[in-house]
C-alpha cells in the first residue's frame, strides 16, 4: 500500500501562482510512477501531469504545458506541482495518484492509489 496527503490548495487570484505537495508513505515511493490529476465539479476527472519513477521523464497536459510543473523528491518521497499564471478554469479538486503500469500514464485506470485531493479555486 502507497498513502497519499495532497497540500498547499487554497484560493488564489487570476495570474497567482500555488505549490501543491504530495507525501508519500508505505511502501517505496521511488519505484512508481506519479500523477496529477484535477476534477471539476460536474466534470470528469481530467489528466494533468505525470512523471517517471526516477523523476527524468515529464509529461503535461496541454492545458496547463507551459504554466505548470511536475517534480519530485524521491529522498523526502514528495512529488510537487508547480502552478503559475493560474486562470478561473483550473479551478477543480487535484489528486495525485501513483501507479506500477509504467511511466506518464494519462489515464486515471493506471494509477493503483490515490490521495484525498486538495482544493484549488482560481478567482477572476
Amino acid at each position: 500500500q502507497v498513502q497519499l496527503v495532497e497540500s498547499g490548495g487554497g484560493l488564489v487570484q487570476a495570474g497567482g501562482s500555488l505549490r501543491l505537495s504530495c507525501a508519500a508513505s508505505g511502501r517505496t515511493f521511488s519505484n512508481y510512477a506519479m500523477g496529477w490529476f484535477r476534477q471539476a465539479p460536474g466534470k470528469e476527472r481530467e489528466f494533468v501531469a505525470a512523471i517517471s519513477a526516477s523523476g527524468i521523464r515529464i509529461t503535461h497536459a496541454d492545458s496547463v504545458k507551459g504554466r505548470f510543473i511536475v517534480s519530485r523528491d524521491n529522498v523526502k518521497d514528495t512529488l510537487y506541482l508547480q502552478m503559475n499564471s493560474l486562470k478561473p478554469e483550473d479551478t477543480a479538486v487535484y489528486f495525485c495518484a501513483a501507479g506500477s503500469r509504467g511511466p506518464l500514464r494519462v489515464e486515471p485506470q493506471s494509477y493503483d492509489y490515490w490521495g484525498q485531493g486538495t482544493q484549488v479555486t482560481v478567482s477572476s
